[in-house]
């Protein structure tokens, strides 16, 4: 199923394969923007899905609520990474870091949590706190990931933002 799905959009032209890597890529920029988006929207959706049914209505809104509903949420990636909350990093501490297996060949990941401030100022907490040179040993993508909640927002209280860093080789 998941294979004819996957070449239903290679036949489609919104997959590309890539013989040698045995595996598809998306080959177009326009498409990639539209693959961005719908991931941000649907981490978010999910993740205000896994909130919902796991919080008490009591201990909702904080942070540590959050952090639990995505420990759940991303219970089956634990066969590729190792998730580690309250990262030490370069100053401070990232609320989550997937680490990935060595076997998995995966995209590292730092998230970092808000509330009632923006998925944005997450990412730019990421940055300024230097939150990557904990990866230090590591050489390949990360993907920043800054997920916000705010209370106030009806129907979308979870906003969420992507961004790939490509860490270089180390020596």
């Amino acid at each position: 199923m998941k294979d004819d799905v996957l070449t239903l959009l290679v036949h489609l032209g919104y997959l590309a394969y890539d013989s040698e890597q045995k595996g598809v890529f998306i080959p177009n920029k326009e498409i990639i923007e539209e693959f961005e988006n719908a991931m941000r929207t649907s981490v978010a959706e999910g993740l205000d899905r896994v909130h919902m049914e796991v919080a008490s209505i009591l201990d909702y809104n904080d942070e540590n609520s959050l952090s639990c509903a995505i420990g759940l949420a991303y219970y089956s990636a634990r066969k590729d990474y190792k998730m580690v909350r309250e990262f030490p990093t370069g100053r401070g501490f990232a609320d989550v870091i997937f680490l990935p297996l060595s076997h998995s060949g995966k995209t590292a990941i730092v998230l970092e949590l808000k509330y009632n401030q923006s998925a944005h100022s997450a990412i730019q907490q990421i940055k300024d706190r230097h939150y990557t040179q904990a990866l230090e040993g590591y050489a390949g993508e990360i993907l920043l990931v800054g997920i916000n909640y705010n209370k106030e927002k009806v129907g979308k209280n979870h906003s969420c933002v992507l961004e790939k860093l490509i860490k270089p080789e180390c020596d």
